[in-house]
């Protein structure tokens, strides 16, 4: 009877923990590149709303510092959500939005839909492993600043496309870029501080992840 009742306590331990630290539509929740502050995930279910927290120097030159909510994905795919920043302080260039990455590793092939803080709105992209971003080679830049509160990223083979837009409105095109990615990657949301002594806040909703067939 103790045996059971052992038994029983721990799955239902089991099973509210697995909720209460869910990632909703997500498998995994990281700190890439070992930032000195770290960065967590949540998800409120009641709300379906996410709650991204990340530092990180920044996700640029031959390696990125940030933190990461993700799942593995193959083939095509869009992701489409609503994000708002939480406050008004903070380095202008802090950063949140999409990323598609080849791996976990700091210096990984990735390209980002990314809204920075204060406006700017880029698709940017690290070719090669290890390889230095280079600005404005490896960048295509929306030609306004503007936070914009949907953020869109597709993937089509190896064309990566970037849209922003407001709720109830079209979205806007920010530009494409081909690059060879394998069959699965990894595809989230991220947010980096660019401030190693600095945690951010991100609050992400409607998150929407559509797969489609590779043609």
């Amino acid at each position: 009877m103790k045996f059971l009742l052992v038994i029983t306590f721990l799955v239902t331990a089991n099973i509210l923990f697995s909720q209460d630290n869910s990632l909703g539509a997500f498998t995994h929740s990281a700190d890439i590149g070992r930032p000195k502050n770290a960065g967590s995930s949540s998800y409120d279910s009641a709300t379906k709303t996410y709650l991204l927290k990340g530092s990180g120097y920044n996700i640029w030159f031959n390696r990125d510092e940030f933190h990461y909510l993700y799942s593995k994905m193959k083939g095509n795919f869009v992701l489409t959500a609503n994000f708002r920043i939480q406050g008004d302080s903070g380095n202008p260039h802090r950063k949140f939005g999409w990323m598609i990455r080849e791996s976990e590793d700091a210096a990984s092939v990735s390209i980002n839909a990314v809204q920075h803080g204060d406006g700017l709105v880029v698709l940017q992209w690290r070719g090669e492993r290890g390889a230095n971003m280079r600005d404005p080679e490896d960048e295509i830049f929306f030609p306004t600043k503007k936070i914009f509160q949907v953020l869109q990223m597709e993937r089509k083979g190896n064309m990566i496309t970037m849209k922003v837009g407001d709720p109830g409105k079209p979205l806007q095109l920010v530009g494409s870029h081909e690059l060879p990615l394998p069959e699965a990657v990894l595809a989230g949301l991220f947010i980096c501080s660019h401030d190693e002594n600095r945690i951010e806040e991100v609050k992400v909703w409607d998150v929407k992840i559509e797969k489609s067939k590779r043609k």
